[in-house]
């Protein structure tokens, strides 16, 4: 029997999985991987074909974090490069592909069912209207999709990189701070986890807000913008809540600015590990009123749907989905 591997590769964690070419939705084995207690893709691969016991595999796909150029690819926030032919070789694979991770989350989004989306804002979809798919993690993700022929070609983007564009005198205060660490402050150093701790920080050092002792424990133990997530819902922790509301903000006012460029008549679709974790929360936050503040065009965006992808294996979906029709 032929098997296929797909991996969808991130800054934090890799999953890796494995599957039939007959049944590429059933997985034989799925594990993760924390990315950097590893000097590579390779040695993660190997660990997980050993433990697997197989070894036949017919084709493979992994959805990196980070331009896809060709054959070899550099990640954005780990320091390794992935060579596509090197793996074929080391592994036995008759084919390899190396695809960006939001444009395997634009193939996965076609396989998602109802209950794997929560609707933030309804629209009037049109059935092959453009998609806009962004997702915050580690990094932030963008992709777009155009229908053609009856299916959707993905178009991959780094369009997390771009400046971030504060709107208010509060966004500006956190600009300046944020210039004190970096020459470039892009979104991805504001909309991702890291830049989710990054306002936490910028909170506390301008004395805006401060934490509760229960709050500092918890950091210290656990990842930190799980914990500022969970410790946003809790009233009584006001520099959490006030760091994942100005984070929300940001987050909707650069989905809005992409949608005004992309115009996604199909839907848009807010992948990542923070959106789900806190999809309720996001639909009463500021999210949707920075999305939708932008002046004589607020109109045109009530019109695109905004839902927020619950399933969070929706990327290593996709990269098997792309595997099977490279199989």
């Amino acid at each position: 029997m032929a098997y296929l591997l797909t991996g969808d590769i991130g800054g934090t964690k890799t999953l890796l999985q494995l599957s039939t070419t007959a049944e590429v939705r059933t997985s034989v084995l799925q594990k993760a991987y924390a990315s950097a207690a590893y000097g590579g893709l390779a040695e993660i691969v190997e660990t997980f074909l050993a433990e697997a016991c197989i070894h036949d595999i017919d084709a493979a796909c992994f959805a990196l974090a980070g331009p896809v150029n060709g054959r070899v690819v550099k990640l954005t926030n780990l320091p390794w490069v992935i060579d596509g032919d090197a793996l074929a070789a080391r592994f036995d694979i008759k084919h390899v592909a190396l695809i960006n991770d939001f444009e395997a989350v634009g193939y996965g989004i076609a396989a998602l069912q109802p209950a794997d989306l929560f609707t933030v804002q309804i629209g009037e979809a049109q059935p092959e209207g453009d998609r806009l798919v962004v997702g915050a993690g580690t990094g932030l993700g963008v992709a777009w999709l155009t229908s053609q022929q009856g299916s959707y070609q993905i178009h991959q983007s780094e369009a997390g990189h771009m400046d971030f564009a504060p709107v208010n005198e509060m966004q500006n205060l956190l600009l300046r701070y944020m210039q004190q660490r970096h020459e470039h402050v892009s979104y991805e150093r504001i909309v991702s986890g890291p830049g989710l701790f990054a306002i936490f920080e910028f909170m506390r050092d301008n004395g805006i807000a401060f934490p509760s002792p229960q709050l500092v424990a918890a950091m210290k133990v656990e990842d930190a913008a799980a914990v500022l997530t969970r410790f946003s819902q809790q009233k009584d922790e006001e520099i959490a809540f006030m760091t994942v509301e100005l984070f929300l903000s940001i987050y909707g006012a650069f989905v809005g600015n992409l949608a005004l460029g992309i115009l996604p008549r199909g839907g848009i679709y807010v992948a990542g590990g923070i959106a789900a974790k806190i999809a309720a929360q996001l639909k009463a936050s500021e999210f949707i009123h920075s999305y939708m503040r932008k002046g004589r065009f607020a109109e045109l965006l009530s019109k695109f749907p905004v839902h927020i992808v619950l399933n969070q294996n929706v990327g290593l979906l996709g990269a098997s989905l792309h595997a099977h029709q490279n199989a």
